[in-house]
């Protein structure tokens, strides 16, 4: 471990702070500039009904690089998966950008996604090894602030690019980005947490089970994303099939408790899906219903969500500040309730005399509860994680991530198509659509705030239940986990958990006592 003494950006942090967060701008740059291009891209593959399926690609296959990354990082270190996603990311960026049809387009995503699960859970890994506990909120509020010029400038420059030169080129010129976080992190993710935590332990193989799992996520999820936009009575055997498949693997690789919001590490996990899926599902939908229903132009409509990139920086800076450390979980249930009133209000301006503004004003706050919620959730991973395990909590932190969106945006999709979504014109002008229904939009909206608000509830159970002072008469001894699989130690100064899943079977648990 490097020396703590400093901020991120003191000698120390300096180089591997700016690489690993020039890794976290590209990825900023991609979502928002892909994002406001996808519209115009899925009308002119004839795609509009496969709309759903261009992020949920992505979010299926990055589900097996989550896994895939835990356990490559914890074995080897962070390194080669984060050097393998970079090359996948921007190897898929180019497939979409030059795709003849649809189904193309989505493939190229889903390579894109494979790559993304690596690079995330990497740079996860790598803030657990590389920064002590008291700069980790730093880092990632360094994380979101890195999304702010890109929230900004991306829409502006890709709706430009989409307009006069067509959709196509914001993807085959994001690639070109990549150069410049590979020269930036690598080398100093080499000197400062390459390899395994302890070289001279004999390195484990993979556990072939959990990759099986991981596999089984991602089939599961892609059969239900399937069946939600093939709406006929046969989609029933994939959907069937894939929840066969989904459920058990799910509650192999997730903390036990998760589904039922256990407190503590699985609430924690369990936040994540619920806030990021809510989110994203509505999110997704935001540029297409103000092209289609409002006829706005790509870049309008992808500026109109462009100061939330600012607010979520700023709700993440919140959240960073040593004084709100005994407010966390106020705060994320706080962000959880924004979250829900801006997805509410989103819907509203499917009505003609509601200003299109008041997207860009809603989104602004629930930007700002997001960055709350998710750098609190990651900060609250990486604390009840040991080093070793860092790669597997974080895989199962972003595993919650991704399948929420995955599930969450094929029921929107679901909804979508059969409330007489995917109807938008053939046409290139920015407003020449068929009239796509608008209750198509407020089915996609209005659930994802109830899921939002269920959130909110889940943002009180993140701290384990104390246990009197008697209950534990020697800190120094090792304590029994309770059927979360929580352990409560030091219970005179703070109640510290460690839940370290490492297989399906069992949950390992270490007890830390500090002093």
């Amino acid at each position: 471990m490097t020396d703590d003494t400093g901020g991120v950006l003191s000698r120390p942090y300096r180089a591997l702070s700016i690489g690993i967060v020039s890794v976290v701008l590209l990825i900023a740059f991609e979502a928002t500039a892909v994002g406001t291009a996808m519209p115009i891209a899925a009308r002119e593959l004839d795609g509009v009904s496969l709309y759903a399926f261009a992020f949920s690609g992505y979010f299926t296959t990055s589900l097996f690089g989550m896994v895939l990354s835990g356990q490559w990082a914890d074995r080897r270190g962070p390194l080669g998966p984060l050097a393998t996603g970079i090359a996948l990311f921007a190897a898929g960026l180019l497939l979409s950008g030059t795709a003849g049809g649809m189904w193309l387009f989505i493939a190229g995503r889903a390579v894109q996604g494979l790559g993304g699960g690596l690079v995330i859970v990497g740079l996860y890994v790598i803030v657990s090894r590389a920064y002590p506990e008291h700069l980790r909120p730093s880092i990632m509020a360094a994380f979101a602030a890195s999304w702010v010029v890109p929230s900004v400038v991306g829409p502006l420059i890709s709706g430009t690019v989409t307009e006069h030169l067509g959709w196509r080129w914001v993807f085959v010129g994001i690639p070109v980005l990549v150069l410049a976080p590979l020269a930036l992190a690598l080398p100093a993710i080499r000197r400062t947490a390459s390899g395994p935590v302890d070289p001279d332990a004999p390195v484990a193989a993979f556990d072939r089970r959990r990759i099986r799992l991981a596999l089984g996520i991602s089939l599961g999820a892609g059969l239900l994303q399937y069946a939600g936009q093939d709406l006929r009575w046969l989609s029933l055997l994939p959907a069937a099939v894939g929840g066969a498949v989904l459920v058990p693997a799910v509650l192999g690789l997730l903390p036990k408790g998760t589904y039922r919001a256990a407190r503590g590490l699985p609430s924690v996990v369990l936040l994540r899906g619920v806030a990021a899926g809510s989110f994203v599902a509505a999110e997704s939908f935001v540029p297409l219903m103000l092209v289609t229903q409002r006829g706005l132009s790509p870049t309008m409509a992808g500026l109109s969500l462009a100061v939330g990139g600012a607010t979520w920086a700023l709700g993440s800076y919140v959240q960073s500040r040593p004084a709100m450390e005994p407010y966390r979980s106020r705060l994320v249930a706080a962000g959880m309730v924004l979250v829900a009133a801006a997805i509410l209000a989103v819907p509203t301006v499917l009505i003609e005399s509601v200003p299109v503004w008041i997207v860009g004003v809603a989104w602004a706050f629930g930007c700002f509860g997001m960055g709350m919620v998710i750098a609190s959730t990651s900060v609250l991973l990486l604390r009840l994680s040991a080093p070793a395990d860092a790669g597997s909590n974080s895989a199962a932190l972003q595993i919650s991530d991704g399948l929420s969106n995955v599930i969450l945006l094929a029921a929107g999709g679901a909804a979508f198509a059969a409330l007489g979504g995917g109807t938008v014109g053939a046409g290139h002008g920015a407003g020449e659509t068929t009239g796509s229904h608008p209750a198509a939009f407020v089915a996609v909206f209005l659930p994802m705030a109830v899921v939002a608000l269920v959130g909110a509830w889940v943002g009180t159970r993140l701290q384990a239940a104390r246990v009197p002072d008697a209950a534990v008469p020697d800190v120094a001894a090792v304590p029994a986990a309770d059927e979360t699989g929580v352990v409560v130690t030091d219970v005179v100064t703070d109640v510290r958990m460690d839940v370290l899943s490492d297989a399906a079977s069992d949950v390992r648990t270490d007890a830390r006592a500090d002093g």
